[in-house]
């Protein structure tokens, strides 16, 4: 009798573990959108002034930046691919936009729309290297990821460019307007607005199921006649014109260009795509999950600041944060359908 009444039991536990597998396998953002509310509730029961208008308005201008070069990088994740040079190419492109409008005297949208190309163009260069030449995408990402920003030094001399120095175009992106208390930047708005387009993109247009497909299994989609090279191709330049806008809200975020930021924005891109549930195996995984990821690391650093815990442990947090998404997805991976 107690050996029946142990087997039933650990078949209850088995049951629920296979529905909770099978239901973040199907949905995936079900996860992270759990651990924000969890993570948002425990910081306002830690610090009163975490759920305050001012203080959420400042969480979505922190993370404005990180979403968006985050975006980019899901694309080349659900290919099953990695960027490690998007902070460079968003570095590179502001100073490249502040350049053009200061040193050499163009209107400021035409600075930007350069800025922007050389984005798209440098992505492209991601692109030719790995569906041309083959390499895989993590050696060709940390090559670029040197040469845009030694690039970059050459270019700005190492000088930061004064936003006041600027046409206003170039530092729009960092002006606000307040909804009662809350202060919402034009810079998060474009972020929704790119996040909300991308969405529809990936969701709803054939381009988007050949990324899932390129991303899942890349033999099966050329078979199935899916011109894979240039998915790929496609995906790193449109990632690449999505660091360059980055870049411009960045500009906005700080007031100025400056060659000297960014060291940290390419493991925040991956760490928001995994957080948000995204496979770095490709093929699953939703550009929703990595807003709800990129907010998860902005709620974690705020709320861990307002709790007085130090910045050494904060990054500790984000870190642990990250094993346990990752021993999670692979969890999921290994669901039977």
């Amino acid at each position: 009798m107690a050996t029946a009444t142990a087997d039933f039991d650990v078949r209850r536990h088995d049951s629920f573990g296979l529905r909770v597998q099978h239901a973040l396998h199907a949905n995936p953002v079900l996860g992270p959108l759990a651990v924000l509310i969890v993570a948002i509730i425990a910081f306002s029961i830690v610090n009163a002034r975490f759920l305050t208008a001012t203080n959420l308005s400042l969480v979505l201008q922190q993370v404005t930046v990180i979403a968006t070069l985050a975006l980019g990088q899901t694309l080349i994740i659900l290919t099953a691919g990695i960027d490690l040079s998007a902070g460079a190419i968003a570095v590179f492109s502001s100073v490249l936009m502040a350049q053009f409008c200061t040193k050499a005297g163009m209107p400021g949208v035409i600075a930007l729309v350069l800025g922007l190309a050389c984005g798209t163009a440098m992505g492209a260069i991601n692109g030719t290297l790995v569906t041309r030449i083959k390499l895989p995408p993590f050696i060709v990402t940390l090559g670029t990821l040197t040469i845009f920003f030694s690039l970059n030094s050459v270019v700005s001399n190492s000088e930061t460019v004064r936003g006041s120095d600027m046409p206003g175009l170039m530092t729009w992106t960092g002006n606000s307007f307040p909804i009662g208390n809350f202060h919402l930047t034009y810079g998060s708005i474009i972020m929704l607005l790119l996040f909300a387009y991308f969405f529809y993109a990936l969701s709803r247009t054939a381009w988007g199921k050949h990324v899932y497909a390129t991303g899942d299994d890349v033999e099966a989609a050329r078979l199935a006649g899916i011109r894979t090279g240039r998915v790929l191709f496609s995906v790193y330049t449109v990632a690449g014109l999505l660091y360059a806008i980055g870049g411009w809200i960045l500009i906005g975020r700080l007031a100025s260009a400056s060659p000297n930021v960014g060291t940290e924005y390419n493991l925040d891109s991956i760490t928001a795509v995994v957080l948000g549930g995204t496979s770095l195996f490709g093929g699953r995984g939703s550009v929703i999950g990595t807003l709800i990821g990129a907010l998860i690391v902005g709620v974690f650093r705020n709320g861990l600041q307002l709790a007085g815990v130090e910045v050494v442990w904060q990054g500790f947090a984000i870190g642990l944060l990250v094993l346990i998404a990752v021993s999670i997805d692979q969890w999921i991976r290994k669901v039977k359908t």
